[in-house]
Protein backbone atom coordinates (compact mmCIF):
# COMPACT_ATOMS: atom_id res chain seq x y z
CA UNK A 1 0.00 0.00 0.00
CA UNK A 2 1.18 3.51 -0.74
CA UNK A 3 0.46 5.32 2.55
CA UNK A 4 2.32 8.58 1.99
CA UNK A 5 3.53 10.54 -1.01
CA UNK A 6 6.00 13.37 -0.41
CA UNK A 7 7.83 15.49 -2.92
CA UNK A 8 7.30 18.55 -5.09
CA UNK A 9 3.88 19.56 -6.32
CA UNK A 10 4.27 19.33 -10.11
CA UNK A 11 0.66 19.91 -11.21
CA UNK A 12 -2.55 21.07 -9.55
CA UNK A 13 -5.89 20.59 -11.31
CA UNK A 14 -9.57 20.72 -10.32
CA UNK A 15 -9.67 17.35 -8.54
CA UNK A 16 -6.13 15.99 -8.66
CA UNK A 17 -2.47 16.79 -8.26
CA UNK A 18 0.76 15.29 -9.50
CA UNK A 19 3.51 14.89 -6.91
CA UNK A 20 7.07 14.39 -8.17
CA UNK A 21 9.10 12.42 -5.65
CA UNK A 22 12.86 12.69 -5.06
CA UNK A 23 13.34 9.55 -7.17
CA UNK A 24 11.77 11.31 -10.15
CA UNK A 25 8.46 9.43 -10.15
CA UNK A 26 5.28 11.46 -10.59
CA UNK A 27 2.20 10.24 -8.74
CA UNK A 28 -1.27 11.35 -9.86
CA UNK A 29 -3.32 11.75 -6.70
CA UNK A 30 -7.04 12.59 -6.49
CA UNK A 31 -7.77 14.88 -3.54
CA UNK A 32 -10.87 16.40 -1.91
CA UNK A 33 -11.42 19.98 -3.06
CA UNK A 34 -11.13 21.12 0.57
CA UNK A 35 -7.57 19.70 0.69
CA UNK A 36 -6.76 21.01 -2.79
CA UNK A 37 -7.44 24.58 -1.71
CA UNK A 38 -4.95 24.24 1.16
CA UNK A 39 -2.12 22.82 -0.96
CA UNK A 40 0.82 25.03 -1.98
CA UNK A 41 1.49 26.28 -5.49
CA UNK A 42 3.25 24.01 -8.01
CA UNK A 43 6.98 23.83 -7.37
CA UNK A 44 6.54 23.78 -3.60
CA UNK A 45 7.07 20.75 -1.30
CA UNK A 46 3.97 18.74 -0.43
CA UNK A 47 3.09 15.65 1.60
CA UNK A 48 -0.15 13.69 1.26
CA UNK A 49 -1.51 10.73 3.24
CA UNK A 50 -2.70 8.35 0.55
CA UNK A 51 -4.96 5.38 -0.08
CA UNK A 52 -4.48 3.17 -3.13
CA UNK A 53 -7.75 1.77 -4.48
CA UNK A 54 -7.38 -1.18 -6.82
CA UNK A 55 -10.29 -2.06 -9.11
CA UNK A 56 -10.63 -4.31 -12.14
CA UNK A 57 -10.30 -1.33 -14.47
CA UNK A 58 -7.25 0.21 -12.81
CA UNK A 59 -5.54 1.64 -9.76
CA UNK A 60 -6.30 5.06 -8.34
CA UNK A 61 -4.42 6.94 -5.65
CA UNK A 62 -6.39 9.23 -3.32
CA UNK A 63 -4.64 11.78 -1.11
CA UNK A 64 -5.52 13.63 2.07
CA UNK A 65 -4.15 16.38 4.27
CA UNK A 66 -4.07 14.14 7.35
CA UNK A 67 -3.99 10.48 8.31
CA UNK A 68 -7.31 10.97 10.12
CA UNK A 69 -9.00 12.24 6.97
CA UNK A 70 -7.68 9.16 5.13
CA UNK A 71 -9.13 6.89 7.84
CA UNK A 72 -12.56 8.52 7.46
CA UNK A 73 -12.33 8.03 3.67
CA UNK A 74 -11.51 4.34 4.15
CA UNK A 75 -14.32 3.88 6.68
CA UNK A 76 -16.87 5.54 4.38
CA UNK A 77 -16.01 3.05 1.64
CA UNK A 78 -16.96 0.13 3.91
CA UNK A 79 -20.63 1.17 3.67
CA UNK A 80 -22.60 -0.50 0.88
CA UNK A 81 -23.09 1.73 -2.12
CA UNK A 82 -20.23 4.07 -1.22
CA UNK A 83 -17.26 3.93 -3.55
CA UNK A 84 -14.11 6.04 -3.55
CA UNK A 85 -15.59 8.82 -5.72
CA UNK A 86 -18.59 9.31 -3.43
CA UNK A 87 -16.42 9.17 -0.30
CA UNK A 88 -14.13 11.77 -1.90
CA UNK A 89 -17.14 13.95 -2.75
CA UNK A 90 -18.26 13.85 0.89
CA UNK A 91 -14.84 14.96 2.10
CA UNK A 92 -14.78 17.68 -0.56
CA UNK A 93 -17.97 19.23 0.84
CA UNK A 94 -17.56 18.57 4.57
CA UNK A 95 -14.56 18.33 6.89
CA UNK A 96 -13.93 14.72 7.98
CA UNK A 97 -14.87 15.57 11.59
CA UNK A 98 -18.24 16.91 10.41
CA UNK A 99 -18.92 13.75 8.39
CA UNK A 100 -18.21 11.59 11.44
CA UNK A 101 -20.40 13.75 13.65
CA UNK A 102 -23.28 13.63 11.15
CA UNK A 103 -23.05 9.83 11.03
CA UNK A 104 -22.92 9.49 14.82
CA UNK A 105 -25.83 11.86 15.34
CA UNK A 106 -27.80 10.34 12.45
CA UNK A 107 -28.04 13.78 10.84
CA UNK A 108 -29.41 12.82 7.42
CA UNK A 109 -29.91 16.48 6.39
CA UNK A 110 -26.18 17.20 6.53
CA UNK A 111 -25.28 14.07 4.58
CA UNK A 112 -27.83 14.58 1.78
CA UNK A 113 -26.44 18.07 1.22
CA UNK A 114 -23.48 16.35 -0.47
CA UNK A 115 -24.05 16.03 -4.24
CA UNK A 116 -24.57 12.36 -5.08
CA UNK A 117 -25.73 11.37 -1.58
CA UNK A 118 -29.45 10.66 -1.58
CA UNK A 119 -31.65 9.92 1.38
CA UNK A 120 -31.24 6.13 1.03
CA UNK A 121 -27.45 6.37 0.88
CA UNK A 122 -27.39 8.70 3.90
CA UNK A 123 -29.60 6.30 5.84
CA UNK A 124 -27.32 3.38 4.93
CA UNK A 125 -24.32 5.36 6.15
CA UNK A 126 -25.81 6.09 9.56
CA UNK A 127 -27.10 2.53 9.99
CA UNK A 128 -23.96 0.74 8.81
CA UNK A 129 -21.36 3.11 10.26
CA UNK A 130 -23.13 4.66 13.26
CA UNK A 131 -21.47 2.32 15.75
CA UNK A 132 -18.21 2.00 13.80
CA UNK A 133 -16.90 5.54 14.22
CA UNK A 134 -15.83 5.52 17.88
CA UNK A 135 -12.15 5.51 16.91
CA UNK A 136 -12.54 8.47 14.52
CA UNK A 137 -12.30 12.13 15.46
CA UNK A 138 -15.64 13.92 15.38
CA UNK A 139 -16.38 17.60 15.43
CA UNK A 140 -17.10 18.67 18.97
CA UNK A 141 -20.44 20.22 19.66
CA UNK A 142 -20.50 23.57 21.41
CA UNK A 143 -22.82 24.44 24.27
CA UNK A 144 -24.95 26.10 21.60
CA UNK A 145 -24.90 23.00 19.40
CA UNK A 146 -28.69 22.68 19.19
CA UNK A 147 -28.92 26.33 18.15
CA UNK A 148 -26.10 25.95 15.63
CA UNK A 149 -27.61 22.75 14.21
CA UNK A 150 -31.01 24.41 13.80
CA UNK A 151 -29.42 27.43 12.12
CA UNK A 152 -27.33 25.27 9.79
CA UNK A 153 -30.40 23.22 8.83
CA UNK A 154 -32.34 26.41 8.09
CA UNK A 155 -29.53 27.58 5.78
CA UNK A 156 -29.50 24.17 4.07
CA UNK A 157 -33.22 24.52 3.37
CA UNK A 158 -32.55 27.93 1.84
CA UNK A 159 -30.22 26.32 -0.69
CA UNK A 160 -26.78 26.81 0.83
CA UNK A 161 -24.36 23.90 0.89
CA UNK A 162 -23.57 22.11 4.14
CA UNK A 163 -20.05 23.50 4.02
CA UNK A 164 -21.24 27.10 3.54
CA UNK A 165 -23.87 26.76 6.27
CA UNK A 166 -21.53 25.19 8.82
CA UNK A 167 -18.78 27.70 8.12
CA UNK A 168 -21.07 30.74 8.41
CA UNK A 169 -22.70 29.48 11.62
CA UNK A 170 -19.34 28.62 13.19
CA UNK A 171 -17.91 32.07 12.42
CA UNK A 172 -20.94 33.90 13.81
CA UNK A 173 -20.92 31.80 16.99
CA UNK A 174 -17.22 32.56 17.45
CA UNK A 175 -18.18 36.25 17.57
CA UNK A 176 -21.25 35.80 19.80
CA UNK A 177 -22.17 32.38 21.23
CA UNK A 178 -25.31 33.71 22.97
CA UNK A 179 -27.38 34.33 19.84
CA UNK A 180 -30.77 32.64 19.50
CA UNK A 181 -31.44 30.62 16.35
CA UNK A 182 -33.35 33.31 14.44
CA UNK A 183 -30.67 35.95 15.02
CA UNK A 184 -27.95 33.46 14.15
CA UNK A 185 -29.64 32.62 10.83
CA UNK A 186 -30.12 36.32 10.04
CA UNK A 187 -26.46 37.16 10.69
CA UNK A 188 -25.26 34.07 8.80
CA UNK A 189 -27.38 35.09 5.79
CA UNK A 190 -25.85 38.57 5.87
CA UNK A 191 -22.35 37.05 6.00
CA UNK A 192 -23.09 34.65 3.14
CA UNK A 193 -24.52 37.48 1.03
CA UNK A 194 -21.26 39.42 1.40
CA UNK A 195 -19.07 36.48 0.34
Amino acid sequence: MIALVAGTLALKEADRVVVRTASGLGYEVFVPTRALAALPHPGQPVELHTCLVIREDGQTLFGFASAEERRVFQRLMTASGVGPRLALAMLSVLPSERVVRAIRERDIAVLVAVPGVGKKTAEKLVVELGDKTDDLAAERGTPASSVSEAAAKALLQLGYTASEADDAVRRILAEDATLPTAALVKRALARLARS
